[in-house]
């Protein structure tokens, strides 16, 4: 299956290399070589960068490794094919319009017998089973609140109740960022850490790098990432429950219950 990737911070910050250890696991460390997307939000809008080669082998890879693109919300994915063949259209993350801002998903995980009837104004370009549950994310977002955002209590009780449907139908791994936050939501795997004042140094898993950040940042920065499997070999990451829909704010994890 494919891998997730997520940034959600109080302060712009780049990706560079947590995006470098995740980018070797397409095609060098594992297997995840049938593409691969990245998306920033900057203010209003969104640069976003997909490539139907495996990272390991992608010159825009290899830009987005060089270049410190800064972002209070990133998502990133690399892919390995289960539906839908090997194409540009198919590399997540996606990105689509509502309530007059950009929303960016990516998901990871095999839908079965998943056809919702898409009506409205969302439409797969692909032929994915995760650009198709994003579509229908965004269908019943619409129907449920119109044309104007809801609070974010209203939002996530309704993305709840989504996610759930969804994933009766098989894996749903998914990240969803409309540019303020970011959800995440776990079927089988995924993980966190938040970095954050006293900062250390940190050791990638799948590349012979390391950052002490302490170096690079400021005592009130605070990074929250998100991550299939951990990146690096010296942090304390914190695993998801299967089941588990989380939101992150700031860098921080929000306790839904208090919202």
């Amino acid at each position: 299956m494919c891998q997730l990737l997520g940034m959600n911070c109080n302060v712009p910050t780049d990706i560079v290399f947590s995006f470098t250890g995740f980018a070797t696991r397409g095609g060098g460390t594992d297997i995840h070589n049938d593409g691969w997307g990245i998306a920033f939000f900057e203010g209003a809008g969104v640069r976003h960068f997909v490539d139907h080669e495996a990272a390991v082998a992608s010159p825009i890879a290899q830009l987005i490794k060089r270049v410190p693109i800064k972002s209070t919300n990133v998502i990133a994915h690399i892919r390995k094919a289960t539906q839908g063949h090997i194409a540009l259209e198919n590399c997540h993350p996606f990105v689509r319009e509502l309530w007059g801002r950009y929303w960016v998903f990516a998901h990871n995980g095999d839908l079965k017998e998943f056809a919702p009837l898409l009506d409205g104004p969302y439409r797969p370009v692909g032929n994915t089973d995760s650009e198709r549950a994003f579509c229908f994310i965004l269908q019943q977002l619409r129907r449920q609140f119109g044309d104007v955002m809801p609070s974010c209590a209203a939002l996530t009780g309704a993305l709840r109740a989504l996610v759930d449907q969804i994933a009766a139908h098989g894996t749903f791994n998914m990240m969803l960022s409309g540019g303020t936050a970011l959800y995440a939501h776990c079927s089988t795997n995924l993980h966190y850490l938040v970095r954050q004042y006293p900062f250390a140094k940190a050791l990638l898993s799948d590349d012979d790098l390391s950052v002490d950040f302490s170096q690079v940042t400021t005592p009130n920065d605070r990074v929250a990432i998100i991550v299939t499997e951990p990146l690096t070999t010296n942090e304390r990451w914190t695993r998801f429950d299967a089941g588990d829909l989380m939101l992150f704010v700031d860098g921080l994890p929000v306790d839904l219950a208090t919202l």
